[in-house]
């Protein structure tokens, strides 16, 4: 077993005390709604960027490359200067909603290499600017363009040119559990020697400013050799049963490094005005005052604050690097005197060098075992970052809504009008715990169903972490009462696809089939949470109680007609296929767990019953006529959207999109030599067949094979799913060169218009938004929709036999035609996805966009950018650019279980 499979199968506290140090600051902390205290909720307008280097945050810190334990009490990142910059370089930049023409989107180039679960080995990139950073630029260029244009990015501005950056690599190596080395590398990649101010930052998050009764403060101060940082004095922290406090650390400095100091202080005069006073002299943005404007008075001269850092001003040789080195450990672990001792170009360098390579190898050694053996050194590469992607992207979420909603200091109370905003019926949620996110830029909170796919992958790496995740979206303090579960931070209330059973009922094989071992106290307890979340489903988007659903925009933002979570005029009702499609896939996964824990103790098999009953009665539904019309078009062989009407009239929305393939999602088949052993199930089932054949023929075929039988429970007989299928395989319709497109390009010369709005196939970024933000759902690829129909595939394969052919044209192009099984299929998206990261015998990558374009140049032969890989949130339908968010190595390492699953 490696070093690093050793470290995360200790027990439940051994594993807790390696993760107890990590990566878990932000990326951004300003604009998010946590920190939003303005009557109107435009969270971004309260606090953006321009403010966030002197406003205290309330509830979390960010930082470049920040580690710190897991309630973020104390907090490490980097900062960057280099002499021509106005801003010192503390956080990343990036455009808001208002300011760029595709939403929001970071603007800088920074890259994650390399993760391990344990947090053991971090290392990332960051490239620095040697020239002034075009903040207005940016700003004036994406407000300047449309929405057909393309976003403004960088690399657009020119700032790269003639290798003029830093390559500035960031890398972290736990001695043990408690005790950390750093190393920052500043690589000059440009023709010039170039100055370069590089400052690591500690300080400890404020936690006592908030409530109008004066607490005690921890400290940081000089001590010979560097930083130390102490919170004894302190008050724990509030709201847990353990005391958090981490007591006396020290943080190793070069000794060339000047310390400057100050407190994690709002500067109240710039932040609200000149009217404002500031609660200290010393304020958060002390240091850029101090280094970029020169103000000297601007840090404490008694050299003690809650904030502090190393500065050191290095010039670089072109083509030369500079090394800072540093160690950070609990006082009694300090080597020498209890200080530690200073790392300088010496003997202390040299060991921390060596610590860095022993966890770098160590690191190899655990990927080695988890890459599939036939996965190419390309894919390789590809699956290792998408992990560290997900790894550098975990979270220490900090939020009480209760105490958002109210203010904390009764003197300065939020305005009464957020009593009647957004979350104002999650007051019970409160979260200190580590979370996966999305994109810590972008999305730094987070969404329950891209969660659900983190989980999958996290799987791969870190079962433990995996079921932990999954089951926090169940735990009091983040399940509603009522049984939803928290869709995210801009509105908890909003409807997500239910897809956390299946991800649940995933991770739990996933773990048993790796371990040997099946957890069955994970999905128990799971499983009766998730049947609150079952019956909240029904009883608020079924509101007539004929197992059609409604459910609002379930995640694909702007896939419909209109928004589909308003409330329609005149009592009009929208059917939704894909509402009712997720529902059917929830029963089945439901049946199955129940059935699974039926292996032990048989009064499951009364629920799994419930929940197979339930299946037919809304697969059924999905066909049955009701007015003159169904969910089924039997003409066109697709599923629709209906609008009905309170006259029963309906009118379909004959749009071609993934909602009318999601209803493949619900697909499961029972065995009967299978169900043998659970009677009271199997005479349920058998009553259920025989007595209510005129729904269960709508969705269960029973196969006959050998003498055995298998009842497929599905939506679609073998004829409706060869006419959904022809149009995912037809590369005029769904199939992309890269993967499934959530809309069929016929839409593009054959738009669907009903009322004046149109649905029209835009491949790239979105046109008309319907949410708001940057997502796009109409023609794009997208890796959780697209890896669910995989998935699907290959139970429908194995449900209906290996029979079912379907006719595609050939990947050439040439229109020739050929006959795929339905795992043919499977395979032949899987690939297409896996492809997008790779690069062709050129060196191009498709998600870095068209040939000659300044990025895919840069990225297929500048040899400092072309083994960088950015995991977009999606991607062009027609040539596979990357789009969106670009860290979301969230659901888009998925990538990372497409190798594993179709390499091995």
């Amino acid at each position: 077993m490696n070093t690093e499979k050793q470290r995360l199968s200790g027990d439940a506290h051994q594993r807790a005390r390696w993760h107890k140090w990590g990566p878990y600051l932000a990326d951004r902390a300003w604009g998010t709604v946590r920190e939003d205290y303005s009557a109107n909720g435009d969270a971004w307008s309260f606090l953006p960027h321009d403010l966030a280097r002197s406003k205290t945050y309330r509830w979390g810190e960010d930082g470049i490359g920040g580690f710190c334990d897991r309630y973020q009490i104390l907090c490490w990142s980097m900062a960057f200067w280099n002499e021509r910059d106005p801003i010192l370089k503390e956080r990343y930049f990036g455009l808001v909603p208002s300011e760029g023409n595709h939403g929001e989107d970071v603007k800088e180039c920074y890259f994650y290499l390399d993760a391990v679960p344990s947090h053991a080995y971090q290392r990332m990139l960051y490239k620095y600017p040697q020239r002034a950073f075009p903040y207005a630029q940016l700003i004036e260029e994406n407000r300047r363009r449309g929405a057909t244009d393309p976003e403004f990015e960088l690399l657009d501005t020119g700032i790269f040119d003639e290798q003029r950056y830093f390559d500035i690599v960031i890398e972290i190596a736990k001695e043990n559990e408690d005790a950390f080395v750093i190393r920052v590398t500043a690589h000059n990649r440009g023709p010039e020697r170039a100055p370069l101010h590089l400052i690591p930052q500690l300080w400890f998050r404020n936690t006592w400013s908030w409530n109008g009764v004066p607490l005690a403060t921890p400290l940081i101060s000089a001590s010979d050799g560097g930083l130390l940082a102490d919170d004894s004095a302190a008050p724990p922290l509030a709201g847990l049963l353990a005391d958090t406090r981490l007591g006396p650390h020290h943080l190793e400095l070069p000794a060339e490094a000047q310390l400057l100091f100050t407190d994690n202080e709002t500067n109240g005069a710039r932040v609200f005005g000149a009217w404002a006073t500031s609660r200290s002299r010393f304020t958060k943005d002390a240091f850029h005052r101090f280094v970029v404007n020169g103000e000297r008075d601007a840090v404490n001269p008694s050299q003690t604050g809650t904030k502090a850092c190393g500065w050191l001003r290095v010039e670089i040789d072109p083509g030369q690097s500079h090394a800072m080195h540093m160690r950070f450990a609990p006082l009694s672990v300090g080597a020498g005197s209890p200080a530690g001792t200073r790392p300088a170009e010496g003997p202390a360098a040299t060991q921390i060098d060596h610590l860095i390579l022993q966890r770098r190898k160590e690191a190899d050694e655990f990927y080695a075992a988890i890459h599939p053996e036939k996965a190419s050194a390309d894919e390789r590469k590809v699956q290792r970052q998408a992990f560290a992607g997900l790894l550098w992207s975990k979270q220490s979420y900090l939020f009480d809504v209760d105490a958002w909603l109210d203010g904390d200091d009764p003197n300065w109370q939020p305005p009464a009008s957020r009593h009647y905003g957004r979350n104002r019926h999650w007051r019970h949620l409160n979260s200190m715990r580590i979370l996966s996110m999305p994109d810590k830029w972008e999305y730094p909170w987070f969404a329950a169903w891209d969660l659900a796919f983190h989980a999958v992958v996290l799987a791969l790496i870190d079962s433990h972490f995996a079921k932990d995740q999954l089951w926090l979206m169940l735990f009091e303090q983040f399940q509603h009462p009522n049984g939803q579960i928290p869709a995210y931070e801009w509105e908890f209330s909003d409807l997500n696809p239910p897809v956390h059973a299946w991800a649940v009922w995933r991770v739990y094989n996933m773990d048993r089939i790796r371990s040997g071992v099946a957890d069955r106290d994970f999905l128990e307890k799971c499983f009766h949470k998730l049947m609150l979340n079952f019956t909240w489903w029904v009883n608020k988007v079924d509101r007539e109680g004929n197992n059609v659903f409604e459910g609002g925009f379930l995640g694909l933002d702007n896939i419909a007609v209109f928004d589909r979570s308003e409330r329609l005029p005149g009592g009009a009702t929208l059917e939704q296929s894909d509402a009712t499609g997720w529902m059917g896939m929830f029963c089945l996964v439901m049946m199955r767990m129940a059935l699974e824990l039926a292996k032990e103790n048989d009064v499951y098999e009364g629920l799994a019953t419930k929940f197979f009953e339930h299946y037919v009665y809304i697969g059924a539904a999905m066909k049955m006529i009701r007015g003159d019309r169904t969910l089924w078009d039997e003409q066109d062989g697709y599923f629709y959207d209906l609008l009905r009407f309170p006259d029963g009239s309906a009118v379909p929305f004959r749009v071609r999109s993934l909602v009318g393939l999601i209803p493949l999602y619900a697909i499961e088949r029972l065995e009967e030599k299978w169900i043998q052993p659970f009677h009271i199930f199997r005479e349920n089932l058998q009553w259920f067949l025989k007595h209510r054949r005129d729904i269960v023929d709508r969705c269960v075929t029973t196969i006959h094979c050998n003498g055995d039988n298998t009842h497929v429970l599905a939506v679609v007989d073998q004829n409706q799913l060869k006419a959904l299928l022809a149009r995912v395989v037809d590369s005029n319709e769904f199939l992309s060169p890269y993967g499934l497109r959530s809309l069929s390009k016929a839409h593009q010369e054959h738009p669907f218009t009903f009322g004046g709005a149109t649905v029209r196939y835009e491949p790239a970024e979105a046109i008309e938004k319907l949410k708001g933000g940057n997502s796009n759902w109409r023609g794009p690829v997208w890796f959780p929709t697209s890896f669910l129909i995989i998935e699907t595939l290959r139970k429908l394969e194995k449900a209906f036999g290996g029979g079912v052919r379907i006719t595609a044209t050939t990947p050439s192009g040439d229109r020739q035609l050929e006959m795929l099984t339905l795992s043919g299929v499977a395979s032949r998206l899987a690939d297409r996805m896996i492809h997008l990261f790779l690069p062709d015998s050129n060196g191009y990558r498709a998600i870095y966009g068209p040939r000659g374009s300044r990025k895919a140049e840069l990225f297929a032969h500048d040899p400092h950018w072309k083994d960088l890989i950015l995991f977009y949130e999606y991607f062009n339908g027609d040539t596979g650019e990357g789009l969106g968010a670009s860290h979301q190595t969230g659901w888009t390492a998925l990538v990372a279980s497409l190798i594993d699953e179709w390499r091995n």
